[in-house]
């Protein structure tokens, strides 16, 4: 019996093709902020959660954000893999993570704490730095792990 390959294996296809040369680049949680807090609708933003993630290259230059997820009210799921994926697919060496809380509470849980470090941790095997993680609140405040020393 002859098997037809082209119905039982999927095609990859990998493209490159950066438009980078008018994107901003990160020297700071505010430049990051700045930039973040476009992705997260104002019209929703102390109603969801939302986690975001910053795609940079070698120069802190923004690749782009991924909307990876909108959750409720309390949370929202960020999975590591899918994280560390599109840093791979896009080429990145570097990433800035950030979420909203609803509550307006910038503090972290220990929830974020513990995914912060996931990340981190699993994308030092491929050579990507994880810079920050930014929690945003609706009336306009940040926090960032990295300026409080706990990234």
């Amino acid at each position: 019996m002859k098997i037809d390959i082209s119905q039982k294996v999927a095609e990859i296809e990998v493209s490159y093709r950066p438009a980078i040369s008018n994107k901003p680049i990160i020297t700071s949680s505010l430049d990051a902020y700045a930039v973040i807090k476009e992705f997260i609708p104002a019209s929703t933003i102390a109603l969801q959660e939302h986690f975001v993630v910053m795609y940079l290259n070698r120069a802190n230059r923004v690749i782009g954000i991924y909307n990876l997820s909108m959750g409720g009210i309390t949370g929202t799921i960020a999975d590591t893999r899918l994280v560390l994926g599109i840093a791979l697919k896009v080429a990145a060496t570097g990433i800035i993570l950030a979420h909203n809380h609803p509550s307006g509470n910038l503090k972290p849980s220990s929830a974020d704490e513990a995914l912060t470090k996931k990340i981190k941790t699993a994308a030092s095997f491929m050579d990507i730095l994880v810079s920050d993680h930014l929690i945003l609140s609706a009336n306009g405040e940040y926090y960032s792990f990295a300026d409080e020393g706990i990234l």
